[in-house]
Formats: structure tokens, C-alpha cells, sequence
């Protein structure tokens, strides 16, 4: 039976152990692959995967079922891979990145929005993807896997990060920016 993620977490809140089984089997692979894409590391996104899950279910019932459990979970998921990155000093970010990932360099350029398929599908290989977008801050990253990843709305992405809607489109635009770049430099 296909159950939604709401009657799941019902279900488990009304004893049906069973029922966060499913929400685990249904959530592992994408939030594994959102922290790997965010630290970079295999290990490290099990372990973060795992203190993901740990915490959804100690505070499952906290969780407003009128609000979406993929967000809240990927909420989770964010805020448990930056608590990682903040503890380790190697951290790549811009000099110029502010605290709110808003690069002061790149908010005075004059482009148009990039097309994100281009960037995607001009990539000659995942590899390159992957290694561009370990160039990207660590907010603007968390933007460009929700988005094309793990094919999150621009709302649900602000909701996640817990900023405004035009923030997020303007990180999606800024990373997007960065990316197209990046592949033009590979090109030549």
C-alpha cells in the first residue's frame, strides 16, 4: 500500500511500529545522497544519514502532520550536515561570502539567469558536476541538490533553509552563475 508520508507518520505515532520502517526505506537513498553532496565524503554521509533518522524519531512527535514531512526531514538533514561542516576547520568558502551566502562580488555582476539544464547536461561527465560543486558555498550547494537533486520546489527550498523565497531564488541564480562559469573554464 502506497501510504503518504502523513499517514505514516500517524500510523507510527498510533503504535504501527512498521510504519517509520517505511518512512527510513523511503527517505534513505535521498537524504544519503543530500549529505554526501553537502560534506563530500561516504563515511561521513552514513554517519550523518543515520544521526538524521536518529533525530527524526526522537522527534517525530513534534511534527506538525499538517506541514510537509519531506521538508521537515530534509530540514533535518540540512541542519545535521552543517553542524558537521561547522565543526571541521577545512570548510571551503568564499572570502567574499557573507553569513547569509551572499557573495558581495557577485551580487554587483550583470548576468542573465543561466540555463540550468545547460549546466547540468554540458557537463561531459557527473564527475565535473560533482567537482564544481564542491566550489560552490556551502548554501548555494544545499540549493542546487534540493533543486535538481532531490527536484525540491524554490518555496520548498526556502522553507528547508528557512529563508525568504527571493533569497533562495537568488542563491539558486548566484550558484547557477558560479557553475556556468566554472564550466566555461573547463572548456578552454
Amino acid at each position: 500500500m502506497n501510504e503518504t508520508d502523513k499517514q505514516l507518520v500517524e500510523n507510527y505515532l498510533n503504535g504501527d511500529k512498521i510504519a517509520f520502517t517505511e518512512i527510513v526505506n523511503r527517505y534513505l537513498t535521498l537524504i544519503y545522497n543530500f549529505t554526501y553532496r553537502l560534506v563530500g565524503n561516504e563515511k561521513v554521509s552514513e554517519d550523518l544519514t543515520q544521526e538524521v533518522f536518529l533525530k527524526a524519531w526522537k522527534n517525530i512527535k513534534k511534527f506538525d502532520t499538517d506541514k510537509s514531512f519531506k521538508t521537515w526531514i530534509f530540514t533535518i538533514a540540512k541542519n545535521t550536515s552543517i553542524d558537521f561542516l561547522r565543526k571541521r576547520k577545512d570548510v571551503p568558502m568564499s572570502t567574499f561570502d557573507n553569513d547569509e551566502g551572499e557573495n558581495i562580488i557577485e551580487n554587483n555582476l550583470k548576468d542573465e539567469e543561466p540555463d540550468a539544464i545547460e549546466i547540468f547536461t554540458s557537463a561531459q561527465n557527473k564527475k565535473q558536476v560533482e567537482n564544481i560543486l564542491k566550489e560552490l558555498s556551502v548554501v548555494q550547494k544545499e540549493v542546487i541538490v534540493l533543486k535538481y537533486v532531490n527536484e525540491m520546489s524554490l518555496s520548498e527550498i526556502a522553507e528547508i533553509m528557512n529563508i525568504p523565497i527571493d533569497t533562495a531564488k537568488s542563491h539558486h541564480r548566484r550558484a547557477l552563475i558560479r557553475m556556468k562559469k566554472a564550466l566555461e573554464l573547463i572548456k578552454t
